[in-house]
């Protein structure tokens, strides 16, 4: 029988008793590795190749989203670079138009350039099927998409990947392994900014590809060993020590979203409130069929730029700071932080403007999330 995903956040399906016993698995800090002879080998050669550390964490991610494989590397960008060397000039992409900013960036200024073409739309709306062509060759996706929270059908999607031979990639990295499984619905590919919830303490940058292709796994282990963009051993151990509670806080950090994005509701100054766990979200019905949660991220939007700019200057125990997952609850501007790249003529036409807020919740205690922000709406409407 399968094991519980929090029992499969800290013990691997076939675990043995070794390095002396340790509980924390060890640190292999080093760089290469002696053989016995020639033609022998210990299983590691090189530590660009692989390393101990790493190896272990990539058995945990690959368990946690049900894939043959997963290479962790040294950022969420490392990993969405290096999944894109695995395809060649003219080949054609049809990607989600609300990404992460520098998801937006990569393709405009890399990967154009190296010969790329996209098509951007709005998956969980738009008519896919309809802007595939002959030299079409993957579809990319984020669900619940950053920082608009629109949800995406990957059963529906994965079977127009299939029947057009396409390679469907998800970044699941807003709502994790622990709420949702893209691999099991249908998706090729799952990438992750292990820098957010699975790391989750806003101390390390990581990234993860896995997937259960073995040719796509073959193209992403030699790509990784020639770029050298694998994860340090100090780093996987990290990502390792927070995977270990990761139930825990998305549990914690979820439930705070909920209690929030309800307050958010009830608020003058708030226009609108974008959160997957309120009945009236578009994609409610979707992400409750193919997620176990909603997550813990909320775009909220003011009724004006000031208003929004007062804010951020106000919050103290709410932190404005850019990226999101961590225990710690950020609040960021995406305007001049997440998108600040992203040409103001898409921004516009996602929804994101100069009153647009992202809250990333983390653990504190709600109450005094509320607290903060309560204070502060009421001194902006009191002068309204």
């Amino acid at each position: 029988m399968k094991r519980g995903i929090n029992t499969r956040c800290l013990h691997l399906e076939d675990e043995e008793i070794k390095n002396y016993g340790a509980i924390s698995f060890p640190i292999y800090q080093t760089a290469t590795y002696a053989h016995p002879g020639v033609g022998q080998s210990t299983g590691y050669d090189y530590s660009r190749l692989q390393n101990p550390t790493r190896e272990q964490l990539e058995k945990v991610v690959a368990g946690l989203e049900g894939g043959k494989d997963a290479l962790a590397l040294s950022s969420g960008m490392a990993a969405i670079s290096l999944l894109m060397e695995t395809f060649n000039p003219g080949d054609h992409f049809i990607v989600e138009t609300d990404l992460y900013g520098g998801t937006i960036r990569l393709f405009d200024n890399v990967s154009a350039k190296n010969g790329y073409e996209f098509t951007q739309l709005k998956c969980s709306e738009d008519d896919i099927e309809g802007a595939i062509r002959d030299n079409t060759k993957a579809i990319y996706l984020e669900t619940p998409t950053n920082p608009m929270m629109n949800i995406a059908d990957i059963t529906k999607i994965s079977e127009i990947a299939k029947k057009h031979n396409l390679v469907l990639i998800v970044d699941n990295t807003f709502l994790s392994p622990y709420f949702q499984n893209p691999l099991d619905l249908g998706a090729d590919v799952v990438v992750h900014s292990g820098t957010k919830f699975l790391g989750g303490h806003n101390d390390t940058l990581a990234g993860f590809v896995v997937s259960n292709n073995e040719e796509i796994i073959e193209k992403l282990r030699f790509m990784a060993m020639t770029t050298g963009s694998g994860l340090s051993p100090f780093d996987s151990w990290l990502i390792l020590r927070g995977i270990k509670t990761l139930g825990l806080r998305m549990e914690q950090s979820q439930s705070n979203a909920l209690k929030m994005a309800e307050w958010l509701t009830k608020q003058d100054i708030v226009t609108k409130v974008y959160y997957p766990g309120l009945p009236n979200h578009k994609g409610h019905d979707i992400i409750k069929r193919q997620a176990r949660g909603f997550g813990s991220m909320i775009t909220f939007d003011l009724q004006t730029e000031e208003q929004a700019l007062e804010i951020l200057e106000r919050v103290r125990l709410i932190k404005f700071a850019e990226s999101l997952g961590g225990v710690e609850t950020l609040l960021t501007y995406p305007v001049t932080q997440t998108h600040a790249d992203v040409p103001e003529e898409l921004r516009q036409k996602n929804g994101i403007t100069s009153r647009t807020l992202r809250l990333s919740m983390g653990v504190e205690d709600i109450e005094d999330l509320l607290g903060e922000l309560e204070s502060i709406f009421s001194a902006i409407s009191g002068r309204e």
